[in-house]
C-alpha cells in the first residue's frame, strides 16, 4: 500500500495529487493516543461513483464528525481511483481533516482494488489492532475468491467489515455479503431514500471501532436507531 507522505503547498485544484499529498504529509505530525480504538475508512473513487459521489461525500463527512465526537478513536482513510491509485493518510484523530480531505478527491477511471484495502488492513492490524473497517463502494471487478480469501484472514484476525453498497448491481451483492459475512461484519445498501439511516449506521461504527459491543449497547438502551440495527447484525 502506497502512503502519499509528499507534498508542500496545496495546489487550486481541489482535487490535485500535491494537495491530498500536502494533508496527508501534515497528518503525520499528529500523535497516535495509545489506548485508541482503531477504525481504516475505504473509498471507492472510481469513475461509476462520480454521478453520487457528492451526497456519499455528505454521509461519509457526517462520520467523521461523529467519529471524532466518540473520542479514543483514531481514524485512517483508503481511497483508490485511476491506474493502480491506492493510498492511505496516517492514523490521525482529526476528524474534520479527513472530511477535507474527502471532498478533494475527484473519482477517476478504474478498476477496483478491494484486494489491496484488504490487505492494507491485514498488515495494519498486525501491526496494531485495527477494531473495525468500513468499505464503501458500488462494484467489484476482481476475483471474488481471491477477495475472499483476503476476508478469511481478516476475519481470522478480528477485524470486522462493514460493506456500504451503492447501487443494486448483484455481482457486487454478493462479493459483499460474502466479504462481511467472513469478517463477521455486515453488508448494507447505500439508498438516497434513507440517507439519515445510513449516516446513523456509519456513526454507530464509529462508536463501535471507539468502544466496541459494551458501547454500542449502552447506545441501543438508549433509542439509538443505529447502534440498535448495527448490533443485531454483529455476531
Amino acid at each position: 500500500m502506497r502512503r502519499q507522505d509528499g507534498g508542500t503547498t496545496p495546489a487550486t485544484r481541489p482535487s490535485s495529487g500535491s494537495e491530498i499529498a500536502a494533508f496527508l504529509n501534515e497528518a503525520k505530525a499528529t500523535r497516535d493516543v495509545a489506548q485508541a480504538g482503531r477504525l481504516v475508512i475505504a473509498l471507492d473513487a472510481t469513475m461509476s461513483r462520480q454521478p453520487t459521489w457528492d451526497r456519499a461525500c455528505a454521509i461519509q463527512a457526517e462520520m467523521f464528525t461523529a467519529a471524532g465526537a466518540v473520542g479514543h478513536l483514531a481514524m485512517q482513510l483508503v481511497y483508490f481511483r485511476g491506474f493502480g491509485e491506492c493510498a492511505a493518510s496516517k492514523w490521525v484523530q482529526n476528524a474534520e481533516g479527513l472530511a477535507r480531505l474527502m471532498t478533494r478527491i475527484d473519482c477517476r477511471g478504474g478498476q477496483t482494488q478491494i484486494r489491496k484495502v484488504l490487505k492494507h488492513t491485514i498488515e495494519e492490524t498486525r501491526r496494531k489492532k485495527v477494531q473495525a473497517l468500513v468499505y464503501i463502494g458500488d462494484c467489484v471487478e476482481e476475483d471474488v475468491d481471491a477477495l475472499c480469501a483476503r476476508a478469511g484472514e481478516l476475519g481470522l484476525l478480528g477485524v470486522p467489515a462493514f460493506v456500504f453498497q451503492e447501487g443494486r448491481d448483484a455481482h457486487a451483492e454478493t462479493a459483499f455479503r460474502e466479504i462481511a459475512r467472513l469478517t463477521g461484519g455486515a453488508h448494507f445498501r447505500l439508498d438516497s431514500s434513507a440517507a439519515r439511516e445510513l449516516a446513523d449506521l456509519l456513526k454507530a461504527t464509529a462508536v463501535f471501532a471507539a468502544g466496541g459491543r459494551p458501547e454500542l449497547e449502552r447506545l441501543t438502551k438508549r433509542g439509538d436507531a443505529g447502534a440498535t440495527r448495527l448490533l443485531a447484525h454483529l455476531r
